[in-house]
């Protein structure tokens, strides 16, 4: 078994892969000072308490948006597996042509998205909009040339700013608003968070392929932990949730 770990700036995103396919999901509160310990126990409980066995995890490879972190994880994976990891990093084996003029400055995490993205749809051009931390938006085309793309804040962090920034807005619930005219404030700030992002989300896309495609219509992703949130906005033409550990999953092979 293969275990792959997205980290990212609030959670860690986590899944077992055996003979190319994930058998388990699993996701887990960050923080930067965590330590080696706390992800080793975690790791090793997480697996073992859904029916799992650590010992058979014979590789693990990650993605990090975190630098702090990066030296707990390397650690809990020597310890407590027993494992060197393999980082998804500047330098790794991708397949793509990054386009960005200084390639280093693209996150791990988008990049895994874009790998993933090309294993399933070879030969496509492709936009990604994975709804992180920040909502992260990718170009690849069909030659797997990574073009770059546009990141905007989350709709977490959206929703955290209305919270912490006003006097009485309150924290909410990020869901599908049953409609659009909020007849309450919770319910406006609902309809806010998800017809703005589904409304930026329409406007980049659409920028973008006429600026990149020549008008052609690419393949649209939709992934992250919102994603499902747009399954029916008609916007998607696929809603992919493990697309970034599968990328991970993949990278791993080609770093073989």
């Amino acid at each position: 078994m293969i275990l792959c770990l997205d980290i990212g700036n609030t959670q860690l995103y986590g899944g077992i892969y055996k003979e190319n396919k994930v058998i388990y999901r699993f996701r887990k509160v960050m923080n930067k000072g965590i330590s080696s310990d706390e992800i080793g126990i975690f790791l090793r409980s997480a697996i073992r308490e859904n029916g799992f066995d650590p010992g058979e995890i014979k590789r693990i490879a990650y993605c990090s948006v975190v630098p702090d972190v990066n030296h707990s994880i390397n650690n809990s994976c020597r310890h407590y597996f027993g494992i060197e990891p393999f980082s998804l990093k500047p330098g790794a084996r991708t397949g793509l042509k990054i386009k960005y003029t200084n390639p280093g400055e693209v996150g791990a995490d988008r990049i895994a998205d874009a790998i993933g993205a090309y294993t399933k749809f070879p030969d496509k051009n492709i936009i990604i909009v994975d709804f992180g931390t920040a909502t992260t938006i990718e170009v690849l085309t069909k030659d797997r040339e990574y073009l770059g793309g546009a990141i905007v804040p989350g709709m977490k962090i959206a929703m955290q700013a209305l919270e912490e920034r006003t006097a009485k807005l309150p924290k909410v619930e990020i869901i599908k608003p049953s409609r659009t005219c909020g007849r309450t404030t919770i319910e406006s700030i609902q309809s806010g968070l998800y017809y703005g992002n589904l409304g930026i989300i329409k406007e980049i896309t659409k920028e973008i392929t006429k600026e990149n495609f020549k008008g052609e219509k690419p393949l649209i992703i939709g992934t992250g932990g919102f994603s499902g949130l747009f399954r029916e906005s008609g916007v998607f033409d696929e809603i992919l949730p493990d697309l970034v550990l599968d990328g991970i999953f993949k990278a791993q092979e080609l770093n073989q």
